[in-house]
């Protein structure tokens, strides 16, 4: 699994083994960061982060900043690892432990986001339950961009909150939902 992009374009990421961890393919990352297109000014976050691979990808392509929320033990290694061999840590915050928690600390702490990504364990309703935490969120700036990953039996909605899908596409059997907020749609 290599970076697509940016300064540390085809740089490989490391990953722990097993399948508690599903890093995006490279393939999706491209797509998403071509979507996007250049790298805002402000941080993003990474939730259900795993290896780090699409918050480091922003990293790399210029980002000033990445967040990273994550629970496994195992994957928060491989996240660390990553960044120190990346040389990023200096750009790099790693909030350990569940999402919900972490969006309250990082609501608390008042910090601001450009781009979201959500990629959470797709069977378990967490892409809906995480959009209705960020809906109206203050941490999202004015024309954030949420971007949720998802498989295409396990689809978010069309809307959570004051989030409204501006596109959702495929690429095989991974999908790509993104979001903002209404007043940002064009």
């Amino acid at each position: 699994m290599r970076l697509t992009g940016g300064s540390d374009r085809g740089r490989k990421l490391r990953a722990p083994r097993g399948s508690s961890t599903r890093p995006t393919a490279s393939r999706v990352r491209e797509a998403i960061f071509n979507i996007l297109g250049p790298a805002p000014t402000e941080p993003v976050l990474d939730l259900f982060a795993g290896t780090g691979a699409l918050g480091i990808e922003a990293l790399s392509r210029g980002a000033p900043r990445a967040f990273f929320v994550e629970r496994d033990a195992r994957a928060l290694a491989a996240l660390s690892r990553n960044l120190r061999e990346f040389g990023l840590s200096d750009r790099a915050v790693v909030v350990p432990g569940s999402v919900h928690a972490a969006l309250a600390r990082l609501h608390a702490a008042g910090e601001r986001f450009a781009w979201v990504f959500v990629d959470p364990p797709y069977a378990h309703g967490e892409a809906e339950r995480t959009l209705h935490a960020l809906a109206g969120a203050p941490f999202l700036l004015p024309c954030a961009v949420v971007v949720v990953e998802h498989d295409k039996r396990h689809q978010p909605p069309d809307s959570a909150g004051d989030l409204h899908l501006a596109d959702r596409r495929f690429y095989g059997d991974t999908g790509l939902s993104f979001y903002r907020r209404a007043s940002c749609l064009a």
